[in-house]
């Protein structure tokens, strides 16, 4: 093994030899796999490209119809009401365990950027944060810890099984970025975790197939064994946020039964997979502009209802969508308008049976707890809502094509202008970027330049312009947009010419990028 990142200050303290020894393991054993897994997704892309589609599986009937449940709740998971999500930077670390929420998704993912100081120093803020000896200051305004009865349970959340990380080798290949990020924090904090009456507790990300699942779960039983951890004592959420992943959310379950917590509507990322996944079958699988797409879309409603449904049968949590507001203090005008859509929001949510729902803000998180509280009452969650009712076919989960809503020049200009300022900003280092009162992530650049890229290939006409969607319109549109942009205080004229690169990378060529993230990441240092 062969660390090719800089070792800057306190380092060390986590990639120990043991440490790294530790991931080495893992990724000898589990790596193999992994890639085939990978090539497993581009043959079944293949397939969908060639006219196939999705459907639930005949081979796990028996699954499906099987007489089995997950594992109970595991201590400090039993209520999650409330759960926030957010970078694992230092004042956010601190903010977001103070924030009154029940769960703190503690992202090494979409909401973090990949530089290797984020990577690394945000396993070291992790183990401060358990060890309560972390702190930050900034502008004369200390930050510190609550009593840990206040505090909210740290669930992690490393990167998907697509992602390497760069700066480690293991016979001169990059390590998985999955097993850099689990195995790092499994082997600091998970003692640590059990110590205060826990777990080592984690969102898995990106899946597409319940053989995915069954992946993680050997590593989780290769990690226990390895540090003398009882099996099970690993509990994972999975984000159902691939089109895939949502005709096999019970076989997701069954593989990771014995360390599962249930399954979480990952709505943005869900709506950029299904995209990715018939974006060359023309117009029946065409979304109309990002902000016109509701959870109430039939094809949406069916994929929540079902994930619902799924979840209580099995005896696992539901946890529902972002809401990603992010409040103003100098508008309350626009205040009152957001929280009336998130209030609305999560009412929808916990009236369907979702045991939960996040929040970006810890503004937020007093609205989704209130509206929570008015159904759950004094109970944890609302397993016993079986939701038998509920029938969702594979036709119901594919009706795209019924979701209401325009193309228009100014959805057009909205998805370029929030990917050049999100891409530059990552390029930067931020991960999660409040855009125009909304805390955008990986997964909404992801919608933003997916669907031009669609709109392209389709020659979709604008609904108010008339104009046709060509490269010659978008790149106009970047170029004014840009120009728009560097009259703001704070523009950097470098990281928005990488922005404006790597954007028309992931729009405008003809081969579509799998994830913007890859290229994006191999500019990286």
């Amino acid at each position: 093994m062969e660390i090719t990142g800089p070792m800057h200050d306190r380092f060390d303290e986590v990639l120990t030899p043991e440490a790294m020894g530790f991931v080495e393991t893992l990724q000898r054993e589990f790596n193999a796999r992994r890639l085939e897994l990978l090539a497993a997704r581009q043959a079944r892309q293949e397939e969908l490209s060639a006219g196939g589609t999705l459907g639930f599986l005949p081979e796990t009937a028996g699954i499906r119809d099987g007489d089995w449940k997950v594992a109970p709740p595991a201590p400090g998971l039993e209520d999650r009401r409330v759960e926030i999500t957010g970078p694992v930077d230092r004042k956010m670390t601190i903010n977001a365990l103070n924030s009154g929420a029940k769960v703190w998704l503690a992202d090494f993912e979409d909401a973090n950027s990949p530089l290797w100081d984020n990577c690394v120093l945000g396993q070291l803020n992790l183990r401060e944060a358990l060890d309560r000896t972390i702190d930050f200051e900034t502008g004369g305004k200390s930050y510190a810890l609550k009593p840990d009865s206040e505090l909210a349970t740290i669930v992690v959340r490393p990167r998907g099984w697509h992602l390497d990380e760069k700066h480690v080798l293991v016979d001169g290949e990059p390590v998985s970025a999955s097993l850099f990020d689990f195995g790092l924090y499994f082997f600091h904090c998970a003692a640590r975790q059990i110590a205060k009456g826990g777990g080592p507790y984690f969102y898995l990300p990106k899946m597409e197939s319940h053989l995915e699942a069954r992946l993680w779960n050997d590593v989780f039983d290769k990690a226990q064994d390895l540090l003398g951890i009882a099996r099970g004592t690993i509990r994972a959420t999975v984000l159902i946020e691939t089109y895939p992943a949502a005709f096999e959310m019970e076989e997701i379950l069954y593989e990771l039964r014995e360390h599962s917590a249930g399954l979480n509507a990952g709505r943005w990322d869900y709506l950029f997979s299904v995209i990715k996944k018939f974006r060359t079958r023309g117009r029946e699988f065409l979304l109309p502009e990002r902000n016109a797409v509701t959870m109430t879309a039939p094809f949406m409603r069916a994929y929540t209802e079902l994930l619902v449904r799924t979840c209580h049968k099995r005896g696992a949590h539901a946890i529902g969508g972002m809401a990603a507001f992010i409040p103003s203090r100098r508008d309350a005008e626009v205040n009152a308008v957001a929280l009336d859509k998130v209030r609305n929001d999560k009412t929808r949510e916990s009236g369907d049976g979702f045991d939960g729902s996040w929040v970006a803000h810890p503004d937020l998180v007093p609205i989704c707890r209130e509206v929570f509280d008015g159904v759950l009452g004094g109970r944890p969650n609302q397993l016993d809502r079986l939701r038998e009712e509920v029938n969702v076919t594979a036709a119901d989960l594919l009706d795209v094509s019924a979701t209401p809503g325009r193309i228009t020049e100014t959805g057009l200009r909205a998805n370029v202008d929030v990917a050049l300022r999100y891409l530059a900003a990552w390029m930067g280092g931020l991960g999660a970027v409040a855009i125009h009162n909304l805390m955008e992530d990986a997964a909404t650049a992801e919608i933003s330049r997916s669907q031009i890229w669609q709109w392209i290939h389709n020659g979709i006409e604008l609904d108010d312009t008339k104009q046709v969607v060509t490269k010659e319109l978008v790149e106009q549109i970047i170029g004014e947009e840009l120009a728009k942009i560097a009259e703001e205080p704070g523009y950097d004229k470098e990281l928005y010419g990488q922005a404006e690169a790597l954007f028309k990378e992931v729009a405008l060529d003809d081969d579509f990028a799998e994830f913007l993230t890859l290229p994006a990441y191999a500019r990286m240092p």
